[in-house]
C-alpha cells in the first residue's frame, strides 16, 4: 500500500510539474520590445509600390572580430524587374556535423545583391542554445543585410565555411519568393514570432518561401533539421543550378568560397568577385 501511495504522489505531482510548464509555455508573447544584442537591434521593414521595393535597415556592419565592430544601416529601393536570380547559402557550424546555418542571397542587375539571414533574436549578453531555442526563448528575426557583411562575417571574421549555390528558378519564381520574404519582414515588425529550432528556424523559414513558388514542395527531412547536409538535399531536389555529379562533395568544393571571400575581403566587388572564379 506504501508503494502504492507513493507512487500515486509521484505520478500527481509530476502531472502537476507539467502542467506548470504547459501554462507557462502557453502564456509565454513574443515581444518586439527587448533590449536585443546590437546586431540585432534593428528590424527591417519595406514599403513595396508596383515594381520598387524600398527596404529600410540593411545591415551592413564593418567587422574587426565577430564581436567587435561598427554598426551600420542604409536603406535601399530595388527594382523587381530588375531582380535576376536568387542564392542558396550554407555555413556548417565549426566543429559541429549536423547543424549549419542558411541563407537567401537575391541578385539584382548591376550587381546589387540583398541577403535573407533568418535568426534567433537574442537578448543582449544572451548566447544561443538549440535547447532553449525550442522552448519560446527567442523571437525570429529576418536579417536583410549586404553581403559584404553577413557572407565576410561567416567566411573571413568566424572562419567557417561557406558554400554559395546558384539557385534553379524563373525570374518570376524568384520575384514571388522575394515578395514573400518582403511580406514576412513587415508582418514580423508589427507581429513579433516566437523562434523554434525544430519547426521555426532558418531553415524551415526559407523553405515556406521556396514552397510558395514550387512545382513540387518540400517535405519535412531530417536535413531541415541536421542542416549541415540541407545542400544536399536541395541537390537531390533539383534546387540548386549546378553541374550535375555523382559525387556531391565535388560539387560542394567548387562552390566554396572561403578563399575568394578572404582574397576580395576589402574589394567594393566583393559579391562579383566570389562569383566569377
Amino acid at each position: 500500500m506504501r508503494r502504492s501511495a507513493k507512487k500515486a504522489r509521484w505520478v500527481l505531482a509530476t502531472t502537476v510539474s507539467l502542467a506548470v510548464v504547459g501554462v507557462w509555455y502557453l502564456l509565454q508573447a513574443p515581444s518586439n520590445e527587448r533590449v536585443w544584442n546590437p546586431d540585432q537591434a534593428l528590424l527591417p521593414h519595406a514599403e513595396i509600390e508596383g515594381d520598387l521595393v524600398t527596404i529600410h535597415n540593411i545591415r551592413n556592419f564593418e567587422y574587426r572580430t565577430p564581436d567587435d565592430y561598427t554598426p551600420a544601416y542604409y536603406d535601399r529601393t530595388y527594382d523587381l524587374r530588375k531582380l535576376k536570380r536568387v542564392y542558396f547559402i550554407v555555413e556548417p557550424f565549426s566543429g559541429e556535423k549536423v547543424g549549419a546555418h542558411t541563407m537567401l542571397s537575391f541578385e539584382f542587375e548591376g550587381d546589387t545583391f540583398v541577403t535573407l539571414s533568418v535568426e534567433a533574436r537574442r537578448e543582449k549578453g544572451v548566447a544561443y542554445s538549440a535547447l532553449k531555442g525550442a522552448f519560446r526563448h527567442y523571437e525570429i528575426m529576418y536579417v536583410l543585410a549586404d553581403e559584404r557583411d553577413i557572407i565576410r562575417l561567416r567566411a573571413n571574421q568566424r572562419g567557417n565555411n561557406v558554400y554559395l549555390y546558384p539557385a534553379k528558378a524563373e525570374p518570376e519564381q524568384v520575384k514571388s519568393m522575394f515578395t514573400s520574404i518582403i511580406d514576412e519582414v513587415n508582418r514580423l515588425k508589427d507581429q513579433p514570432a516566437f523562434y523554434n529550432t525544430f519547426v521555426n528556424n532558418c531553415t524551415t523559414s526559407l523553405v515556406k518561401h521556396v514552397n510558395k513558388i514550387a512545382e513540387n514542395p518540400i517535405r519535412w527531412n531530417l536535413a531541415l533539421l541536421l542542416t549541415e547536409k540541407s545542400d544536399a538535399l536541395a541537390y537531390r531536389l533539383g534546387l540548386l543550378d549546378v553541374e550535375p555529379d555523382d559525387d556531391f562533395e565535388a560539387i560542394r568544393a567548387r562552390h566554396h568560397i572561403n578563399e575568394w571571400a578572404l582574397l576580395h575581403d576589402a574589394d567594393p566587388a566583393f559579391s562579383r568577385k566570389i562569383r566569377k572564379r
